[in-house]
């Protein structure tokens, strides 16, 4: 856990007692803080009872706090919260605010932010993955693994690495990251923003952050994106802002088994930068991109099984999700994707994966979308119906060719049999464990609904 003199003697309220939250109450209490603590539910709250004064903001006397934490899924646009502390004067932050602050008293040490619509987590572990590699002590936290301030303090020479979510940045005002990247800016959140200029800037809030000689480094392939790298480069001396250099890395990337398609060469691009910024060499950046393993969920490479390829994207829960790995397996020379499609629908059509179709030598529908699916399909691709993540495992094993690529990315949430794009995901990890092991063998294709 981190502990700070920062926080001796001050006065904090802490609203949701969720993961974040309950470290952030642990890192006060221990700091030598007065905390004040609320979780509507019971459970949540009996985590703390006994150790902070259970009292819901919403309703106490704010004079005099500190700061009221929450987390960053509470919207801020629409809760009470905010004209609450607002009225009392007290700052509304997040875990990330009060790690910022708990800096000072930690030995010397980098910090690394990085932020994005999409690809910020592969990105994050990546570099995580490369300091580690290169024998640099890291942490890696924020949107992505066990809150930073549960975690222990880094020796003297380490390096924080954050994935940073748009919400998360609204609630720190002291985060000057030693090197921080954007990787891209697509419409997003939109229900927690008057419009998408408002979230642009939010993202743009990581980078006004950090002063001038620190480093920062841009996807560069979209106008938002642009449009910061270009305001922080007017700001900056010469060589703090750059653009990740894709072309440098493009002929390494077909060692890399965990970072295939356009998007991750953008990934490899910026966790490159913010590596090499850092002091890692080049031959141990490159090493360590050939032996990342991805993240779980995100174009995860699950078996490779007589020359197929079983890949596991279950986190694209939509279109724009799912395309990225579409285009990471092109004909070779022919279509070599059996694609696992379907789920809860989150929109109507195919949205960016149609530019992709080519790359598709056949498709097979599950969930309640997957008649929907099909009809959209249908007559530019193969098609088969399987309802059943099981009925459609099957069909593809039965179908692919060495050289093919068996691939569950949905393009849709998991709701309608699933609890969440995890047990998606892990089931689908199940099947092929299964099937590959005993290709004859009886499976309950209903089992999968036992997960939701």
């Amino acid at each position: 856990m981190i502990v700070s003199g920062a926080f001796c003697g001050k006065r904090y309220a802490v609203l949701g007692l969720a993961r974040s939250g309950l470290a952030a109450v642990d890192t006060l209490l221990a700091s030598g803080a007065e905390v004040v603590a609320w979780d509507r539910q019971d459970v949540a709250r009996d985590k703390v009872g006994g150790r902070a004064r259970l009292a819901d903001p919403l309703e106490i006397d704010l004079t005099g706090f500190d700061g009221v934490v929450v987390s960053p899924g509470v919207p801020l646009n629409t809760h009470p919260i905010a004209e609450r502390a607002a009225r009392f004067g007290v700052p509304v932050i997040g875990d990330i605010e009060l790690f910022a602050l708990a800096r000072g008293s930690l030995p010397a040490h980098k910090m690394v932010g990085i932020t994005g619509t999409n690809g910020k987590s592969t990105t994050t572990a990546l570099v995580h993955h490369i300091l580690e590699s290169a024998g640099v002590p890291a942490r890696m936290g924020g949107n992505i693994g066990l809150p930073i301030l549960a975690q222990e303090p880094l020796p003297e020479g380490g390096v924080y690495v954050l994935e940073l979510s748009s919400y998360q940045i609204d609630l720190t005002h002291s985060l000057a990251c030693d090197a921080a990247a954007l990787g891209n800016v697509t419409p997003d959140h939109l229900d927690r923003y008057g419009d998408f200029p408002a979230y642009a800037a939010s993202k743009a809030r990581l980078f006004a952050m950090q002063a001038a000689d620190q480093f920062a480094v841009f996807g560069c392939a979209d106008e938002p994106t642009d449009a910061v790298f270009a305001a922080e480069r007017a700001r900056r001396p010469a060589g703090r802002v750059v653009c990740a250099d894709r072309a440098d890395l493009a002929g390494d990337q077909a060692r890399w088994p965990a970072l295939q398609g356009p998007h991750n060469l953008e990934n490899a691009a910026i966790a490159a930068a913010l590596c090499e910024e850092l002091g890692a060499a080049r031959d141990a950046i490159l090493a360590a991109m050939a032996s990342f393993r991805g993240l779980p969920h995100r174009m995860e490479i699950v078996a490779d099984h007589r020359g197929v390829l079983f890949v596991n994207d279950s986190k694209a829960t939509n279109p724009a999700s799912a395309a990225p790995a579409l285009a990471a397996y092109p004909p070779d020379p022919r279509p070599r994707i059996h694609w696992i499609v379907g789920g809860l629908p989150k929109e109507d059509g195919l949205g960016e994966c149609e530019a992709f179709l080519g790359n598709v030598a056949s498709a097979y529908t599950i969930g309640e979308a997957g008649p929907r699916f099909a009809e959209l399909l249908e007559g530019r691709v193969r098609v088969e119906k399987a309802e059943l993540m099981c009925q459609a495992l099957r069909l593809a094993m039965a179908a692919a060719s060495p050289g093919d690529v068996v691939l569950l990315s949905p393009a849709c949430a998991s709701f309608d049999q699933f609890r969440d794009y995890e047990k998606r995901g892990e089931y689908f990890r199940e099947l092929v464990a299964m099937l590959i092991g005993e290709p004859n063998s009886p499976i309950d294709c209903f089992a999968g609904k036992s997960a939701a």
